[in-house]
């Protein structure tokens, strides 16, 4: 396995395998890897016949300075894993190498609409860090695919429609949330809980999924369902942030035309945000 932080080193090598014919399979990551990045990697070997996985903690996305600063930086062990998991390449530059004019002056992308709702509304500017650091990636990496989690359905729909109205020659993969066995989407951000929390953290997934039981058995008034599953979240001890129910295909306020809605979770538990989504078809 390669491990290169340079984009003239990875261009080379990308270069030498497009001369060989081979296709690429790409997942961006920002590091401290579990099963569900893993799994990202498992879905690409089976697409591409080299794959590249980047690690690079974006700071275009982060609206709080102690977020960045206190996000976990596990390189070493996360290499381990991804040799392990039949990686061929991991690219791992540094803020300077892939922002050389520092970030105020730094080109970016953004994506309309998508980028200021939800999710995007909450934290100004996240999104256009992720299209911005994606499309670099993208251009760098040239891959025939790239794999994205379903757990992050919003930045799932962004990169879709980035790639479709820029005409960027990607296949996008979503690949379904990977749970623990009591439910928990795996995250990053679950290193953050207590033993208590971690014990507590499962009734985000009981809650979502009970509104999903609600909607499916006829009640259709959302802003009803939203209500009771924040007072449900946060009796249990969550501090809810956002609790959206939504068309899962344009991301705005469901219509009488909606086929199909998205539970959007987000909720704190101690120091940690987690978020959950599901889809639910109607009339199924």
């Amino acid at each position: 396995m390669l491990v290169v932080n340079n984009p003239v080193d990875l261009r080379e090598q990308i270069g030498q395998w497009r001369r060989e014919g081979r296709t690429i399979a790409f997942v961006p990551t920002m590091g401290n890897l579990h099963q569900g990045h893993l799994t990202l990697v498992e879905q690409a070997r089976r697409h591409g016949e080299k794959v590249v996985v980047s690690i690079f903690v974006n700071p275009l996305q982060f609206d709080k300075a102690d977020d960045l600063a206190n996000y976990p930086r596990t390189l070493e062990q996360d290499c381990a894993a991804l040799q392990g998991a039949g990686v061929d390449l991991v690219f791992t530059p540094t803020p300077e190498l892939m922002y050389p004019h520092g970030l105020a002056s730094q080109t970016f992308v953004e994506v309309p609409g998508l980028s200021g709702l939800l999710e995007g509304a909450l934290r100004p500017g996240h999104f256009r860090g992720v299209s911005t650091v994606v499309a670099k990636l993208f251009n760098l990496v040239q891959p025939d695919l790239a794999c994205f989690g379903q757990k992050d359905y919003q930045q799932l729909a962004l990169i879709r429609k980035m790639v479709a109205d820029m005409a960027i020659p990607v296949e996008i993969v979503g690949v379904p949330t990977v749970r623990a066995e009591d439910g928990l989407a795996l995250s990053s951000r679950n290193g953050y809980l207590s033993a208590a929390e971690r014990a507590l953290a499962p009734e985000l997934a009981r809650t979502m999924h009970w509104v999903a039981e609600q909607i499916e058995a006829g009640d259709h008034h959302l802003p009803s369902l939203v209500a009771q599953a924040s007072q449900r979240l946060d009796n249990t001890g969550f501090r809810t942030d956002a609790i959206d129910i939504v068309d899962a295909d344009t991301l705005e306020s469901a219509t009488e035309a909606s086929e199909r809605l998205v539970i959007l979770m987000a909720a704190y538990l101690g120091k940690a945000r987690l978020i959950d989504n599901c889809v639910v078809t109607l009339g199924a």
